[in-house]
């Protein structure tokens, strides 16, 4: 497959077009981002992170035996113990492509195996974690900006690209120094592309399927670094 090192400028405007509404369809993929109200944080600090990384492992699946209160009472050894039987099972609503958790925002390519899947994933995880801040901050109301957004990956090229758009955002938004420092952000899906941590939660053959080895998929994105630093500035103007 031919990859071109660039991301049409259309492409970007199009994700940030108010209004639309996207149909969610099983075996398709979807990239799906939603931000903090009035684009204030939404996490915090490493265990606010670490939280929501895992109120996504758990709700991606169907039928999780506990609820999810319970589930945070075990030891850790247990929780391992339930999510690995989880996996095992691949009983999901979703299968998580790749992942990046922002100071004020979130994005995720997902895959919905189930009708309805994506949306019942995204509410559990939202409800679920704006409980715990909320509760933590002693604040009401809701967390993240109405319905989450979606677009769908209409082809393999959109479909690697926005991986890389989704990998480079601590980056392009310089929550990070540079692009090398990706590889140690444990927010995001890319150390666990490019086998940099032990953690097994994306499906990565989706993405990676399309490149020789991790170190051209890491390439692959290294490359498009400092141009995504500059689309994100225009970016930032579409939403002013």
């Amino acid at each position: 497959m031919l990859l071109t090192p660039r991301v049409n400028y259309a492409s970007i405007f199009n994700y940030y077009m108010p209004g639309r509404k996207t149909p969610l369809v099983n075996n398709e993929i979807y990239h799906v981002f939603n931000k903090g109200v009035a684009s204030a944080p939404t996490f915090l600090n490493k265990r606010e992170y670490g939280r929501a990384i895992e109120t996504i492992r758990y709700y991606q699946n169907i039928t999780p035996s506990l609820k999810y209160a319970r589930f945070l009472r075990l030891s850790a050894k247990e929780r391992l113990k339930i999510l690995d039987k989880f996996k095992s099972r691949k009983d999901w609503l979703v299968e998580i492509v790749c992942f990046c958790f922002m100071p004020n925002h979130f994005h995720f390519l997902l895959k919905q195996l189930t009708d309805g899947g994506i949306s019942k994933f995204m509410s559990n995880f939202t409800n679920s974690y704006t409980r715990y801040f909320n509760t933590k901050h002693e604040r009401n109301g809701p967390l993240f900006t109405g319905k989450f957004r979606s677009v769908r990956i209409e082809t393999e090229e959109q479909l690697v690209h926005v991986s890389r758009y989704v990998h480079l955002n601590p980056y392009a938004s310089y929550v990070v120094k540079t692009a090398k420092d990706l590889e140690e952000y444990p927010y995001s899906s890319f150390p666990e592309y490019i086998g940099k941590t032990a953690v097994n939660l994306c499906s990565r053959d989706i993405i990676l399927s399309h490149f020789k080895d991790t170190e051209s998929y890491k390439n692959f994105v290294f490359d498009n670094a400092d141009y995504q630093r500059e689309l994100n500035k225009i970016k930032h103007l579409l939403q002013e």
